[in-house]
């Protein structure tokens, strides 16, 4: 059998060839280790395989360990246990949204529906937690454990607060910072430390992830205000259909003017097909967008910020091409 390769996706940066290896080992590691006996579990785990797109968590898990020192086969082991956490949030997430696509592809709940969908997200969690076992280090796989209550806790904030008018910057921001953010500043701690790196410069690593996560995030949030499916690759609009508010409708609901704020609100709380793509057509010429762009970039500069003291590298360039990507992609 040929050996597999990853082609690094094309971001507006250098590509990854530094740890393109590395990146292959995860892709064949993740296929390997969801191979059952079963053609139709092999069925949905080769479609949801398809949702591979920036390997963002990997990616990092390799920088961050090639920035402090050697990589290790625990590296390869943590960055396919991240991988397989977040493609499981990505198909529960597609549940409680009830999106039709993702990568420019059918999701799992539109073609099986939400029970199998559920399985095959509590699927991809168990067997992360059976490779994660494979590592003799327990600190590795409680920051695993640990990380994925935070991000399941930030779905129940995000659920708790939905349909939530007045819902507040600092609780939006909590939301992220356990459902997107903490697991990318895990994948950061643990290459770091993986490498032997002290626990300064691990949690330097793991402040830089949490910035990026949260920049992450808030992008993706303006992207489903102000993208194109089609480029984009998935559903949009939905967070405004669920009544999950964004920082771009937060600040929008605050700052616009009265009439506004008025009209949002009124179709925040309607039941029409249409009051989405008003409600994106009211806020995307407004100062909103611009002010959750500036937001993102500061979290970005906090992120370069927090490496600065790390020894000159291709890695540490790499980490500061990372940051700047995140706020400038529009996929």
């Amino acid at each position: 059998m040929p050996a597999k390769t990853y082609s690094p996706p094309a971001y507006p940066i250098e590509r990854m060839d530094l740890i393109a290896a590395e990146l292959a080992a995860v892709v064949e590691r993740f296929e390997e280790e969801l191979g059952s006996d079963l053609p139709c579990v092999n069925e949905l785990t080769r479609h949801v395989s398809r949702f591979r797109g920036k390997m963002l968590r990997p990616t990092l898990v390799f920088l961050c360990g090639r920035a402090i020192g050697e990589l290790t086969p625990a590296h390869i082991t943590v960055a396919t246990v991240v991988e397989m956490v977040h493609m499981a949030t990505l198909v529960h997430d597609d549940v409680l949204d009830e999106a039709a696509m993702r990568r420019r592809g059918a999701t799992i709940n539109r073609l099986r529906g939400n029970e199998a969908a559920v399985m095959l997200g509590d699927y991809l969690i168990s067997h992360s937690y059976h490779l994660c076992a494979s590592l003799t280090d327990p600190v590795v796989a409680r920051a695993i454990a640990r990380t994925t209550n935070q991000v399941c806790e930030g779905e129940l904030l995000q659920l708790h607060n939905r349909g939530n008018l007045e819902l507040d910057e600092e609780t939006y921001i909590t939301i992220i910072s356990r459902k997107t953010a903490s697991l990318i500043a895990v994948s950061c701690y643990l290459g770091a430390k993986l490498a032997g790196a002290d626990d300064a410069a691990a949690k330097r690593l793991e402040k830089y992830g949490l910035s990026l996560g949260i920049a992450f995030q808030i992008q993706d949030d303006i992207l489903d205000i102000t993208g194109e499916e089609r480029k984009v690759g998935k559903t949009l609009g939905i967070d405004i259909e669920k009544r999950k508010l964004t920082l771009p409708v937060i600040h929008f609901l605050q700052h616009a003017p009265a009439e506004h704020q008025e009209l949002c609100r009124s179709l925040l709380g309607a039941d029409e097909p249409r009051a989405a793509e008003r409600i994106r057509k009211l806020i995307m010429p407004s100062g909103s967008i611009a002010y959750a762009h500036d937001r993102a970039r500061r979290l970005v500069g906090r992120a370069k910020q927090g490496i600065a003291e790390l020894p000159e590298s291709e890695a540490k360039q790499r980490l500061i091409a990372m940051a700047e990507f995140v706020v400038e992609r529009s996929l």
